[in-house]
């Protein structure tokens, strides 16, 4: 597999402080985790995050705009979806039953900085599955 390089330059303003990082990121050639997996595996947290979380307004009805982040990591893949209101990150491990979490964060788009939820499916290939709350990670993914 044919790893390319490449170089970016990031720069960001909030309250009036303003940073430039440079960073590099590894793009792989030939690995691509189809949209359609990562879209069913947000869909196994949305029904619950409807029925146990109504105060968030997630529901089946809730458009969802996508990216991949880190295509790069072959063990755990790594998606984020943007609805008007949250950002949900999505990531599941790459292995087979039972050792297939998959876990979500929630992160409210421009008034937290970091996910405040985080929800985890213990096998996501699973008929029947629960659903439950864990500590969310104290930043975003990108």
């Amino acid at each position: 597999m044919h790893t390319n390089s490449l170089a970016l330059e990031v720069h960001g303003e909030r309250g009036g402080l303003k940073k430039t990082e440079k960073v590099t990121i590894n793009v792989r050639e030939g690995h691509f985790v189809p949209i359609d997996l990562a879209t069913e595996i947000r869909d196994k947290f949305i029904p619950w995050l409807a029925t146990n979380h109504p105060e968030f307004g997630i529901t089946s009805e809730t458009k969802w705009s996508e990216t991949i982040v880190r295509p790069h990591i072959l063990v755990v893949t790594y998606y984020l979806f943007f609805s008007e209101d949250w950002e949900m990150g999505v990531s599941w491990h790459v292995t087979i039953p039972p050792h297939n979490w998959s876990r979500i964060y929630l992160r409210h788009r421009f008034t937290e900085a970091s996910p405040s939820y985080a929800f985890e499916i213990s096998s996501w290939g699973e008929e029947e599955y629960d659903i439950y709350a864990i500590d969310p990670p104290e930043s975003v993914w990108r």
